[in-house]
Parts: C-alpha cells; sequence; structure tokens
C-alpha cells in the first residue's frame, strides 16, 4: 500500500512522535520488518534526526534509511538505551520494550547519513553538516535536500504535533562538496523551540525523516576566547589571560593546553578554570611554548568552541608587565619587571629604573615583589609631552650596572579633566549638555562618549562614577564642541555624566559631574519689550513680559546703550520680585536708545537667558525748552538816512535745554514808550529790526511741542547807557595757537554787571565776528579757538548792565612780551615782582641819563669854533635821549 506523500506529511504531524535530542551521542536508524523496497517519489517516506554532544563539539547522527510497505521502526538510540516506535500504514504507533528492541538491532540498513547540528557563537545561526557514510547502487549521484522547521514557544510536553499542520517553513541544503551538505537557519530565537524534518531527494525517490525537537540555545557552540597574553600578577607570578568571545549568552568555562615544542603537535591539557586567566608560574621563564583556549558553557548542554589562535609564550629577555599603561594625570602606577640577561635571571634587588634615559627613579619608590621581580611605582603623574613622533614617556629596567636593555615599557597619561556644562531649556522639556577637549592632548585613535546615569534623589557633595551607566550620542558642532541632549527629563533628579574615553591600551574616564536639570534652567528671554523717555520726568521707562517657564521668581538685566555705530552698553540690574518694569536715570533725553532685557532665577542658579530682542526709543519733546538761547547783537548803522538796524543772531539750543526739539523761536520786544510786539523766527537763528527808540529791550523765547521756554535772556540796548566807559584796561596774552587769555580792570562804578560780551575777529581776513558771554563777577578769561599769532586780532569786551550795553573795550593785538599759561596761579604773585623789577630798572635808567647829560655838554663842541655844530639844537637832542 503506498501513502500519497501530502496525506503522509499530514499523519506523521498529527500522530508520529516528536524524537528530542538527547544531550549525547545518539542514531534515529529506520529499519524495515518485512520486505523492503525503495518508495517512489508519489509514495510513503522514513527518515533520520540530528542530535547532540559528539566527542568535540558536534551532534553526530547515523540515520538509516529503509522503506517498508506496510510498516517501519524509528528508533532513538543512545550509549545506554533505545527508545523505538512501529509506525503502521494507519499511522498508529505501538511502543517495543527493551527485550523486544535487542532483537532488532542487527538488521541491515540501505542508506547512512551524519549529522551535525549547532548554534554558532554569533547567536544569529543554526547550522547542520549532512554527510552520505554509505550509498546503495540503485541510488542516483546527485541529491536535493531540505531542511523543514517550525517555531513554537511551547514546551515539549505542551506541543501538540497537530497544531504544527501547515506551519512549517523551509530551507534549502546547499552542496558542498561531492557528499557534503549544509543547511542553515537564519534569525534565530534562543528560547524558543524548534521541530525540524528533513526531506531527501534522489530522483524520483523522497527519503524523509521522523520529527526532531531541538532549542538553539542548548547546542551553542561558542567563538574561540580572544586576546591571549601574558601578564603577572602583584606576587609576581606570570599568568596567561584572554578575553570572553563577544555574545556569549551564559557563564563560560575555559580549557587550556599547551605545547612545549612549536614545531610538534604534543599538546597537553592543563586544566579547566571558570576565569580568564591561569596563572603558570615561572614555568615559562627562558623557554618557548604555545598555548591555546577553548571555552562552552558553564552550565547545561552546549559545545565546546574551536581552540583559539596559538599563542607563543616565548620568554624575552626583559619582561614588563604591563608593557603599556595609559592612565590619567595625578595618579599613580606601577610597573614590573623580569631581567632575564643571557638566560642568567638577575635578582631583583639588582634592578634598577630609568625614565626615557635620562632620569633615574629613586630606590624608595621599589618594591621587590621576589627574588626576580621588581616593581616600580610612578605618583601623581603630569601628562605626557609629545617627543617628535613619540606620545610616551619610556621606562627602562636596568642592571645595576647602569646596563639598560633596548627594550622599554610604555607610559601614556593624558589629561581627562572635560568640563560638561548643561542647561535646561525655557519650556522645562529638555536638556542640552556641551563638552569639548584638546584633541591635542588625546592619543591619535581615541574615541570619546559621554556616559551619565540618572538617580532619582538630588546629586551627592561629592559625585562618583556609578557601576551602571547608559551612553548619550554627541554630535560635534561647529564650535568644536560636543552637543548632546536628554528629551524627556526629570527635573529633579540627579544626572552624572562623565567622558569615557576609549583608546586600543585602555579606557579611561574623566572627572564626573553631577546636574539637577532644575538648577541649570536657561529661561527664554522676555518678550514684548518696549522703550520710551517718559514725559515731564525725562527718565527711561522699560516694559516686558516675563517668560512663561519657569514660575518661580525671577531676577533681570537691562542693558542699553545710545544708538550709534559702536555700541557702548550700560547694565541695570532689577532684583525686586516679581516685576515687568524699570525706570532708569540717564544723561542724554533726547537720543535714540537701544534697549535689551534678560532674565534668570532670583535664587542664582542656572543661567542668564539670552537677550531679549531689541527695542528702540523715539526722540520726542518730553519737556518744554528749560530756557531760551543766549544772543548777541550787531548794530549797523546808516549816517546818511540816519537810521540804526539791529541784527540779533543765536546758537541753536543745545539738546539738553531744548528737551529735546526747538520748532521755532519767539522775540518779544519792549520799548522805553512802553510798547510790546511779537515776532516768529521759524526757520533760522537770525533776526533784524530797526531802532529808532532811547531804549529797547528784546527777548527771546524757545517754543517746541510742548510749550515755550520760561527761563529767557534779555538784552537792552540804550543810548544813554551805550556811553558808560567802565572798562580802564584790556589786554590780550597768547599761550599758543588754540588759546589766548583776556584779561581786563574796571574802573569804580556805581552800575550793576549783569554779564559780559567778548567779541574778537582776526582784522586780516574776511570772517564772522566771534563772541561769547561770561559771568560778571572774573576779571579774566581763556579764549579757546584757532589763532594765527602772526596776524592782527580785535578784542572788544561788552559790559552789559541791565539798564542796557555799555561802552566797549578794544586791544588791536597780543601783548607779546608776557605770557600766561592756563591756570597759572601765581599770576598775580610774579606781577607785583615784575613791578618792582621795572621800577628799580626806571630809576636806574634816569640816574644814568643826568650822567650822561653833564658828559655830553662837557664834549659838547663851541658852535663858533666848530663848523659843523652850527645850527644844531643840542636841547632837543639831549630831550630825545
Amino acid at each position: 500500500m503506498y501513502w500519497p506523500i501530502l496525506d503522509f506529511i499530514r499523519m506523521a504531524v498529527a500522530h508520529c512522535m516528536v524524537h528530542q535530542i538527547p544531550a549525547s551521542s545518539f542514531m534515529l536508524p529506520c529499519m524495515s520488518q518485512n520486505e523492503t523496497s525503495v518508495i517512489p517519489l508519489t509514495a510513503g517516506v522514513a527518515a533520520s534526526s540530528p542530535g547532540l554532544h559528539g566527542q568535540h563539539g558536534t551532534a553526530e547522527t547515523n540515520s538509516l534509511v529503509l522503506v517498508a510497505e506496510e510498516s517501519f521502526l524509528c528508533c532513538l538510540w543512545s550509549e545506554t538505551h533505545a527508545n523505538c516506535s512501529l509506525y503502521t500504514a494507519g499511522m498508529e504507533t505501538k511502543k517495543f520494550t527493551s527485550s523486544e528492541i535487542s532483537s532488532l538491532a542487527p538488521q541491515q540498513t540501505d542508506l547512512s547519513w551524519n549529522i551535525q547540528c549547532w548554534t554558532k557563537g554569533d547567536l544569529e545561526l543554526f547550522v547542520c553538516i549532512l554527510k552520505l557514510s554509505n550509498k546503495k547502487s540503485y541510488l542516483n549521484e546527485e541529491f536535493k535536500i531540505n531542511l523543514l522547521y517550525v517555531l513554537s514557544e511551547l514546551s515539549l510536553e505542551d506541543m501538540s504535533t497537530g497544531s504544527l499542520k501547515g506551519n512549517f517553513m523551509v530551507t534549502p541544503c546547499d552542496c558542498n562538496g561531492s557528499d557534503k551538505y549544509e543547511c542553515h537557519i537564519p534569525s534565530l530565537k534562543l528560547n524558543y523551540t524548534y521541530i525540524t524534518w528533513l526531506n531527501i531527494i534522489n530522483g524520483v525517490t523522497l527519503l524523509q525523516s521522523p520529527l526532531m525537537l531541538v532549542r538553539p540555545i542548548n547546542i551553542v557552540k561558542p567563538e574561540p576566547p580572544l586576546n591571549l597574553r601574558l601578564e603577572m600578577t602583584d606576587k609576581g607570578q606570570l599568568k596567561i589571560c584572554w578575553s570572553n568571545p563577544v555574545l556569549t549568552p551564559y557563564p563560560l568555562q575555559y580549557e587550556v593546553k599547551f605545547s612545549g615544542n612549536a614545531t610538534q603537535n604534543a599538546w597537553q591539557v592543563v586544566e579547566i578554570v571558570i576565569e580568564t586567566s591561569l596563572i603558570i608560574g615561572n614555568m615559562l621563564i627562558g623557554s618557548s611554548y604555545l598555548v591555546q583556549v577553548r571555552c562552552k558553557s558553564l552550565h547545561g548542554p552546549g559545545f565546546w568552541s574551536d581552540w583559539s589562535t596559538p599563542y607563543n609564550l616565548n620568554a624575552e629577555d626583559v619582561m614588563y608587565f604591563p608593557p603599556k599603561i595609559l592612565t590619567t594625570v595625578g595618579s599613580n602606577v606601577s610597573f614590573h619587571c623580569l631581567y632575564n640577561d643571557k638566560n642568567k635571571m638577575i635578582l631583583s634587588k639588582k634592578i634598577v629604573w630609568w625614565l626615557n634615559l635620562a632620569e633615574e627613579i629613586p630606590e624608595r619608590q621599589y618594591t621587590l615583589v621576589n627574588d626576580r621581580v621588581s616593581r616600580v611605582t610612578l605618583f601623581n603623574l603630569n601628562a605626557t609631552k609629545p617627543r617628535g613622533k613619540f606620545f610616551y614617556n619610556a621606562l627602562y629596567c636596568c642592571n645595576q650596572n647602569r646596563e639598560c636593555h633596548h627594550r622599554y615599557a610604555e607610559l601614556y597619561v593624558v589629561d581627562v579633566s572635560i568640563n560638561i556644562t548643561c542647561e535646561t531649556d525655557g519650556y522645562l522639556t529638555k536638556m542640552t549638555c556641551r563638552w569639548s577637549t584638546n584633541t591635542n592632548a588625546l592619543l591619535v585613535g581615541s574615541s570619546l562618549q559621554l556616559k551619565y546615569y540618572r538617580s532619582s534623589i538630588y546629586c551627592s557633595d561629592f559625585p562618583s562614577i556609578p557601576p551602571k551607566s547608559e551612553a548619550k550620542e554627541c554630535h560635534l558642532q561647529r564650535n568644536h564642541y560636543y552637543e548632546c541632549t536628554f528629551q524627556p527629563i526629570f527635573l529633579l533628579s540627579g544626572y552624572t555624566m562623565w567622558i569615557e574615553i576609549k583608546h586600543q591600551l585602555g579606557t579611561l574616564e574623566s572627572p564626573p559631574t553631577c546636574v539637577i536639570p532644575a538648577d541649570v534652567v536657561k529661561p527664554f528671554p522676555p518678550s514684548n519689550v518696549k522703550a520710551e523717555i517718559t514725559k515731564n520726568i525725562g527718565l527711561l521707562n522699560v516694559i516686558w513680559t516675563n517668560p512663561a517657564f519657569p514660575n518661580s521668581d525671577l531676577k533681570f538685566q537691562i542693558r542699553y546703550s545710545v544708538n550709534r555705530e559702536e555700541i557702548l552698553w550700560e547694565i541695570f540690574e532689577v532684583s525686586n520680585a516679581p516685576t515687568r518694569s524699570a525706570m532708569i536715570k540717564v544723561l542724554d533725553l533726547c537720543v535714540v536708545y537701544i534697549v535689551q532685557v534678560r532674565c534668570s532665577g532670583l535664587d542664582g542658579l542656572g543661567y542668564w537667558s539670552d537677550w531679549s530682542k531689541p527695542a528702540y526709543t523715539i526722540v520726542q519733546d518730553i519737556q518744554a525748552p528749560l530756557r531760551g538761547p543766549e544772543f548777541w547783537r550787531v548794530i549797523n548803522e546808516d549816517p546818511i538816512r540816519k537810521q540804526k538796524n539791529v541784527t540779533l543772531f543765536w546758537k541753536p539750543l543745545m539738546k539738553n535745554y531744548s528737551l529735546c526739539s526747538v520748532c521755532r523761536y519767539i522775540v518779544k520786544h519792549h520799548t522805553s514808550e512802553n510798547i510790546t510786539w511779537t515776532e516768529y523766527v521759524t526757520n533760522g537763528t537770525t533776526y533784524t529790526y530797526p531802532w529808532t527808540e532811547d531804549a529797547h529791550t528784546v527777548t527771546i523765547l524757545a517754543v517746541n511741542s510742548i510749550g515755550a521756554s520760561s527761563m529767557n535772556f534779555n538784552l537792552t540796548l540804550s543810548q544813554q547807557m551805550s556811553t558808560v566807559n567802565i572798562v580802564q584796561s584790556l589786554s590780550a596774552y597768547p599761550v599758543n595757537s588754540s588759546c589766548v587769555i583776556l584779561t581786563w580792570t574796571l574802573s569804580p562804578q556805581l552800575y550793576v554787571i549783569t554779564s559780559f560780551v567778548i567779541e574778537w575777529k582776526n582784522l586780516n581776513e574776511e570772517e564772522q565776528m566771534k563772541w561769547i558771554r561770561v559771568a560778571p563777577n572774573i576779571s579774566k578769561y581763556y579764549i579757546y579757538d584757532h589763532f594765527i599769532l602772526i596776524e592782527k586780532y580785535q578784542f572788544s569786551l561788552y559790559p552789559i548792565f541791565p539798564e542796557g550795553v555799555g561802552n566797549p573795550r578794544m586791544t588791536d593785538g597780543f601783548i607779546k612780551d608776557r605770557s600766561e599759561k592756563p591756570n597759572d596761579a601765581g599770576l598775580y604773585v610774579i606781577l607785583p615782582i615784575v613791578i618792582s623789577s621795572l621800577v628799580l630798572l626806571l630809576g636806574t635808567l634816569l640816574i644814568s641819563q643826568q650822567r650822561m647829560k653833564k658828559l655830553f655838554w662837557e664834549d659838547v663842541p663851541n658852535p663858533k669854533n666848530c663848523s659843523w655844530a652850527q645850527g644844531v639844537n643840542f636841547q632837543k637832542r639831549m630831550d630825545i635821549l
């Protein structure tokens, strides 16, 4: 009877046993009970199953396949027992007892496959290797093999084969040689259960195995250990060390073997250990050994890995442990040395240490570990300074005769003081941290990463690096800073951060810093900033809107400056919270100010915000002008028409008096006939009117948008007062080309002087006359202007009375034989001395003159006797002398 293959698969899934692969060597044969024949492709099948735990890391199965027309037998054989089942055409299963099984063993088989299966050490791939061990002549040379599998989360006890119907997946097995096939199941789920079986097709013949069960985690074959090396303990014992393979899912045990001769394959297994090192003592000193290590799971099933690459433990003349050290500034490090000079060990007490062959290390830093091993300790290390292409200090182990071997140990000392700064944004939703480092101080090939640990409480006073941490990805910015963002954040948690510097020589860590996001808030700047110069009181008034976060009180800084090309900021502090405005006293009220505001927490924690957008004041009148302009007059007289015209002129009013502009001027007139009127001057600073009365008083008012000035200057022109002469003398003394001293004296007077007006102009050039009003209680004034001392200048001094302008005193030149420097307080002390000297000099001249007269007349010839003296008036000549 033949079954269609699809029906067979369905019935096998529904009724057949699932053979669990044991943790030992096994074989799964299927044997015929009656007549045998090969089942064609459309008929029923029998097959084999892979197993676990071969001798050295492989699962080995001898799968014997025979085909039965009515029934077939499948057995799971191990070293100690066998479990067999007989499958009939109706897929009913009959169990056999041990006595019944023993009679089945000697049956002959037609076909046998060796199967090896394992999970690779990268935990990503399940591998089965099938190799044909014998082949009948009725089979073709070519086989097509597929591995079918179903994934299940259930255990074997809870699993029903009926639930596997239609859920299987297929992976082809590739031919790797004439009789070897390799099958892969990728993307493993290690702790899941896999139900597998094999389809082997030869021409039109299909051979199919029973169902097999395996968990990939139970058949892992790890990668070999890595980085074998020789090290030394603090007690001076040698040890072989290695590193775990990556992606190991469980603890490992290790097997170490040595070979005393590298040219012969004479290996000796030392022992099995659970540490990643094995102390070997001094057994290798002066010898050459090869060592290999392999590993497997410490508990439960699993395979031994392949042996590691052989490591040559060739004892050097001088051995340093460690040969290289990477450490940080301020740390202490120790080196061990074992000195073998021509196969003769130098005692440790005869070993000395040198740094860079230039500096002998003091003996107090040595430690005799044992008779052969010396240790030196270096304290409080400084950063290594590059010497050409060398970025390390060389440490030499020498004998007592200062003979040093060419081999040395390398010491790399790096400054890892990296400042990490963080700030929390104004929304209190994220924290941005920045850090930078001097890349020139780092070793080439170093990689940096920010590590952190968040605690649920505040920061400690002395933060330390916790055993657990997380890495944060930081990106290099254009300003050579690294920047990373934490989001979301816990405002009151403590974030301990440090920079981990990885290099092939080791890993370093910067000193940790702890940050609480609530303490490093950088608020958003105030908004809606407005600034104006207030009317009437004339203060800079600044108002703004506070940011929404944080909710705590804030303090503020206002910076302001006159808006010009070169900004000179002034800072005004506002600490009275809560507030949204400030009044600032400024010197100049009539200029445009630029104003910005920023804020920070009132408690002093966190950062100042950025400055707000600038606000600008608008120049506008804040008060009526404080006073009217100072003015003077020029009188032009027309004798033909007998008419006098007075021209008034004044300087534009300064902004600190105009507050802030002048739109026009008002000229008020008042005559001696008690007639008054008003004239307006909109453009210009001059005004002309006729003077026809005996006395005429004018007042000039400055007007802006607020009003007219209340304090103003009056000027009265009086015919009577213009003849009053009270200035006795006027002198001008040049100090230099930019300063002239004008002094004057007054005669006793009965008039009240309200001020003086000084006029001056260059008589050699056609230039405008200049003037200035000075106080009435002085008699000396410094005039600052540009003077050409070889030119002729005219200076005039007008006394101003309430009743009018007096008669001026004028001088047309400088007195060049006297000078007075500005602020010369000794002028009036020196002047009497000079006058006394002049009086003495004059007296001496008079005495000399009388003597000369006497001598002269004694020597004068008699005109009667001297023709040339006739007609000469000698008395007149004498008067001249």
